[in-house]
């Protein structure tokens, strides 16, 4: 029966080029290499390796075994790989990017949970919504909402999202709730932007409808959108987590309550990598299991190409 140990040895020397060097590699004699081929060479009964006093070289039926059993030899040890990071406890720095509010709605508590469980842990959190080149600026994982742009990412798809219409008490008070949509052009709006005039794309009983709106204050920062809405400059979009979390305490009410914004994807993104570390993909699977908790949808594995 054929030793898997004597076909790793045949692959070492086949890569190094000589027994003298494939021995050192593996730490043992180079008789013993050379015992354990020829053991090989008899159990298959063919020559893989033509010896000279000056060269080694496979032969026709040796590159071809090579060939093959390195593919196997490379399947064991990533089995083996992956099953030690499996059994290992995660450890050390993990660095993840959020837009702001996604971050401070859903993904703090996770933070929290994950330090938790794994005490030899610690999470560098950065709550942007400016889309960050991950190795550039050294981030581990990324959540993003909708469209994803071209990328050599990793994505895995936990859901979708889409964004409220809501304004404060006192906004409304001062200014009417609107009735229907074109009622939105002829009120303040807080835009999530560069810009104080935008077009909204919007959801609702006659599909999807674009409606003209401007205000007094834009943003591109959406926990900056948000505080002016609570105070009273207008309404706005906000993503739909952030708002219930508002209107149940009643710093806002939800307006126009038969429109949303159309759905966008929710993705947790990461650069390709043949071995995902154990650290990131604990916290990807503890935030998945929290956002299915709580929403039931399904995910899935997708390679970035928007």
């Amino acid at each position: 029966m054929i030793d898997l140990n004597d076909i790793m040895i045949f692959a070492r020397v086949t890569e190094a080029g000589s027994f003298t060097a494939a021995a050192r590699l593996l730490g043992m004699p180079k008789t013993t290499v050379s015992r354990r081929i020829a053991a090989l060479e008899r159990e298959l009964g063919v020559r893989l390796l033509q010896r000279t006093t000056r060269s080694l070289n496979l032969t026709a039926s040796g590159r071809l075994y090579y060939e093959e059993s390195s593919q196997a030899l490379r399947t064991i040890e990533g089995a083996n790989l992956r099953l030690a990071e499996a059994r290992a406890e995660p450890a050390g720095t993990i660095r993840i990017s959020a837009p702001v509010g996604f971050g401070g709605h859903f993904l703090q508590d996770a933070v929290f949970e994950f330090l938790s469980t794994y005490p030899k842990t610690s999470v560098e959190l950065r709550l942007t919504d400016d889309r960050l080149n991950l190795v550039e600026s050294g981030i581990d994982l990324a959540f993003r909402t909708g469209v994803l742009e071209d990328s050599t990412l990793i994505a895995r798809k936990l859901g979708s999202t889409h964004r409220l219409l809501c304004a404060s008490p006192d906004y409304l008070a001062r200014c009417s709730t609107p009735d229907v949509l074109e009622d939105l052009a002829r009120h303040d709006c807080v835009i999530a932007g560069q810009s104080a005039q935008a077009q909204w794309l919007l959801e609702g009983p006659h599909g999807q409808e674009t409606i003209a709106v401007s205000g007094r204050f834009a943003a591109n920062e959406m926990q900056a959108v948000m505080a002016a809405a609570i105070a009273g400059y207008g309404i706005a979009q906000l993503p739909h987590g952030v708002a219930d979390a508002c209107i149940k305490d009643g710093r806002l009410r939800r307006v126009l309550d038969g429109y949303t914004t159309p759905a966008g994807g929710l993705h947790v993104v990461y650069p390709s990598s043949r071995h995902l570390p154990p650290l990131v993909k604990a916290f990807i699977e503890l935030a998945v299991q929290r956002l299915n908790a709580i929403s039931g949808n399904s995910d899935d594995y997708v390679i970035v190409s928007r």
